[in-house]
């Protein structure tokens, strides 16, 4: 299962809080935006059982503010400068 990253930014806020159902495992992860923030794994009976506790932490998350950060690829290739290619020849 893909992990969902959501943000809140509103009020002053700057906090993130992800999640990922693994199997019967559920994992989120939250803090400040920034930091490494709180990592926490809790084990269900089923699969089907951490799928639908991650559903439900989500849309508690949405009504509160929090929005769906952007995917962002490792590496964007837009962020190399002609200085970075410089130092960094092939």
């Amino acid at each position: 299962m893909a992990r969902t990253r959501l943000t809140c930014t509103e009020g002053g806020s700057s906090k993130f809080w992800e999640g990922q159902a693994e199997g019967a495992s559920l994992t989120v992860r939250f803090g400040k935006i920034g930091t490494d923030g709180q990592t926490k794994t809790k084990t269900f009976a089923s699969a089907a059982a951490a799928e639908k506790e991650l559903q439900k932490l989500i849309k508690e998350k949405l009504g509160k503010g929090y929005v769906e950060a952007p995917q962002t690829p490792l590496c964007d290739p837009g962020s190399l400068t002609h200085r970075t290619m410089r130092r960094n020849p092939r």
